[in-house]
């Protein structure tokens, strides 16, 4: 898969040229970078993908005799709020300020619940729906894809 470093290249490329949209093919990977509303979007396919591995199938019963307990989806009834861009995210304005959010606290679609640093710059994410944080999902100054949850929300 193309490296972070070579994405950065490419959108920093369409920024300066004002571009609005770049397809790419090389070596079986196809990438195609799109801007919207000023900010660059991401899609990366893969002309081949791997077969899946199977996963062991499950034990009838515990070695103790009694049925195996399935996990709890806890995840159940929450919805992704996914990345809208590639870069760097961080979770509070500075190293010593407070984080934009905190698991219990309730937003709305303008809260800002981070910033994600792409080219050097720094851009707001916007919760986009209400309702409360559960899960934060990544750390702070953590690297991002596009599409990719950062945030758990249970919707009002």
């Amino acid at each position: 898969m193309t490296d972070l470093k070579t994405l950065r290249q490419l959108i920093k490329l369409m920024v300066d040229n004002e571009l609005t949209e770049l397809d790419l093919e090389e070596g079986g990977e196809k990438i195609r970078l799109k801007r919207r509303d000023g900010s660059p979007v991401i899609t990366a396919t893969p002309m081949a993908l791997p077969a899946p591995a199977a996963a062991p199938a499950p034990s009838a019963a515990a070695a103790d005799g009694t049925a195996p307990v399935e996990p709890a989806d806890t995840d159940e009834g929450l919805d992704p709020l996914k990345s809208p861009m590639v870069g760097t995210c961080y979770l509070a304005p500075s190293p010593e300020a407070d984080k934009f959010i905190n698991v219990g606290d309730r937003v709305s679609a303008d809260t800002v619940v981070c910033l994600i640093e792409a080219m050097k710059v720094f851009n707001e994410i916007k919760a986009e729906m209400s309702g409360t944080i559960e899960k934060v999902l990544v750390d702070n100054g953590q690297a991002v894809e596009f599409d990719q949850p950062i945030f758990l929300v249970r919707p009002d």
